[in-house]
């Protein structure tokens, strides 16, 4: 019993050394290789060790500031301070205007407004479009393509005309023309000096407006491309350093400049990674800063929009997204962003989603402040000795990584090059080849998934297109921006389309009961990802009854589930009886007897490390789904 209530709790605890642990570790591995075992390599690089201790805080010298201050990687010294914005298209002033005042008096505290780059607007409009907006009390966007370099003056106009001062005009124009050159192959109107004269406007317009940023560097695109953790933070500092440069080019101090850079980073599923890339893009922006003899002022005040992942999110079972969102959500809040986008479920597949989904995604929210009091705490993840480690690891990667790119030409000449767009695709494609062996999990479309889920007719096909290499809209490469689970929508959707009906796949369980219903359940989570009709028994006593049930299912596969011992002793039998009246498939990969049961006919093996995507096509093939 701890009996003296002065002493610390865990001083009655001896300390335990590194070399404690590894012995342990060791003895407990009895023999096992400690690095396949215990340590994995993330798709930034990074190597995850299996425990973290107090001496690897040594090394991370940004956790001995407070919050608020340098090198300001702990984020703000007020917790909960984030904005929960909602974004809205705008197609008529009048209709955006009542979405953004009704959202407004239903928790959000910031306003996304999406502008239609093909018209113009003009003052009336604005002002239709901020009609009943309290400008003081909430914050508002313009997301554009081309805005007008005196929207700063329109709006500081708007506001006095209410009786408000400039510092009462809070948001942003978002202006990326870097973005749109990664996006499309060109910059806006082909124009690239025209980009740059516009930012230029808008920075010497916007400078009366301390609250208002005119350029955004959006490094969510990046992400959506299959981009790791290291490559969105590296890039991100690559495109702001580029408009500094550009900016500076045309006579503009780079602290102006800085001023008024806003940042958009996506928060994926990787919860604890996620928390670490926020907290480690506000000590990179103060070493891009310090780099150009910028007040390291300029990046404590660094702004950092927040946007739930895109890539991640599913068409098939998409109520899981709400979940994703969720932990999204979390991480960026954790990590210290300042503003919070969560999009709405079905945005995917919807035109910016439902009624239903879009309050579901602003109470998402509002649930984390009001009801879990994420708002209560400062930089909760301080201390944390693994997530300070990957603050650390990411900060490190990133910098080398943005180094390179400057060693390429900065980020126009990586991106003209083609490096930029290989570096990320290379990536992706190992997260494509992670997602298609079931390596990483997608809940409900690689694994889990809901046979009875159906989609067809239900969205547009052409949502599925960009699976190809985005449409080349200028003298770039375009970043190829899609969804990890569109591969596993398209083999769906062709099962789904098939004339003849989803094929069916009988389970023929038999024998050891723990191998034939461990079998038989990894099968189901195979086969359902392809849509297949599933065709589940309790199992058969014996392997010919078994088989003679499987053809009066008239199922065009079948898959026998039953332990390695048992499968040379059952497998000829049933073959014999099915002949080819169906595809008989092999559930594991019993090495001893493979030679054998493929001199009965059997050509398939289903196993923990088969590439499930492509055995799929595979099968698909074989029936005849095209």
């Amino acid at each position: 019993m701890h009996e003296n209530p002065e002493e610390k709790l865990f001083t009655i605890f001896p300390p335990v050394s590194d070399d404690q642990w590894e012995e342990l570790i060791k003895k407990d591995l009895k023999g096992a290789d400690y690095e396949k075992k215990l340590t994995w390599l993330t798709p930034e690089g990074i190597r995850l060790r299996p425990y973290y201790t107090a001496a690897d805080l040594e090394e991370t010298g940004h956790i001995f500031s407070g919050p608020g201050r340098y090198p300001f990687a702990r984020g703000s010294e007020n917790p909960g301070s984030w904005l929960v914005r909602q974004d809205i298209s705008v197609q008529d002033a009048a209709s955006a205007n009542a979405k953004a005042v009704d959202a407004l008096m239903k928790g959000a505290s910031s306003i996304g407004f999406i502008m239609d780059d093909t018209r113009s607007y003009s003052t009336d409009d604005l002002s239709l479009l901020l009609k009943d907006i309290c400008l003081a009390s909430a914050e508002i966007n313009f997301v554009t393509g081309s805005p007008d370099a005196g929207l700063p003056e329109i709006l500081g106009n708007e506001c006095a005309a209410r009786g408000g001062g400039l510092n009462d005009v809070h948001g942003s124009a978002e202006y990326d023309p870097l973005g749109a050159l990664f996006t499309s192959g060109s910059f806006p109107g082909g124009d690239e000096s025209r980009c740059f004269d516009l930012a230029a406007s808008l920075v010497e317009n916007a400078a009366r407006l301390p609250n208002f940023a005119v350029l955004n560097v959006n490094a969510a695109i990046f992400h959506d491309a299959g981009g790791s953790a290291v490559q969105e933070l590296a890039f991100a500092m690559a495109s702001a350093a580029g408009y500094l440069e550009r900016l500076t080019e045309k006579g503009i101090s780079a602290e102006k400049a800085a001023g008024k850079i806003r940042f958009t980073f996506a928060a994926g599923s990787n919860y604890f990674m996620e928390i670490a890339k926020f907290r480690a893009a506000r000590y990179l922006w103060t070493k891009v800063l310090e780099a150009w003899s910028v007040d390291p002022g300029i990046a404590g005040r660094m702004f950092i929009h927040a946007v739930t992942s895109q890539w991640n999110k599913t068409i098939y079972d998409p109520h899981v997204n709400m979940l994703r969102a969720t932990s999204e959500a979390m991480a960026a809040i954790l990590g210290g962003a300042d503003s919070l986008a969560v999009a709405p479920f079905d945005q995917v597949f919807t035109d910016g989603g439902t009624p239903f989904s879009v309050r579901i995604a602003r109470n998402t929210q509002l649930v984390i402040r009001e009801e879990a009091y994420f708002d209560k705490v400062a930089d909760p993840a301080a201390g944390s000795y693994y997530i300070e480690s990957l603050t650390a690891s990411l900060i490190g990667h990133s910098w080398k990584l943005f180094l390179e790119t400057t060693d390429q030409g900065g980020i126009t000449g990586a991106f003209g090059s083609g490096w930029m767009q290989d570096k990320l695709e290379e990536t992706a494609g190992r997260r494509d080849q992670h997602i298609a062996s079931r390596r990483d999990v997608l809940v409900g479309t690689n694994q889990f998934a809901d046979p009875a889920g159906k989609v067809s007719g239900k969205i547009d096909p052409s949502l599925l297109r960009p699976l190809m290499q985005a449409d080349r809209k200028g003298p770039g490469r375009p970043v190829r921006i899609y969804r990890g689970a569109q591969a596993f929508e398209v083999l769906r959707l062709k099962t789904e389309k098939f004339a003849g009906g989803p094929p069916g796949v009988f389970l023929l369980t038999y024998g050891n009961p723990v191998m034939r219903k461990a079998r038989a359940a990894f099968s189901a989570g195979f086969f359902g990802c392809a849509g297949f009709e599933l065709i589940e028994n309790a199992g058969f006593s014996d392997p010919l009854e078994g088989a003679k049930a499987a053809l009066a299912s008239k199922a065009s596969v079948v898959v026998v589930c039953s332990s390695d011992e048992e499968y040379p002793l059952i497998v000829p039998a049933i073959a014999g009886a099915l002949g080819d009246r169906a595809i008989i498939v092999v559930a594991g990969y019993p090495k001893e007897n493979i030679e054998e049961l493929r001199k009965c006919g059997v050509k398939h093996f289903i196993h923990v490390r088969s590439d499930v995507l492509e055995t799929l096509r595979q099968f698909q093939e074989e029936l005849g789904i095209l």
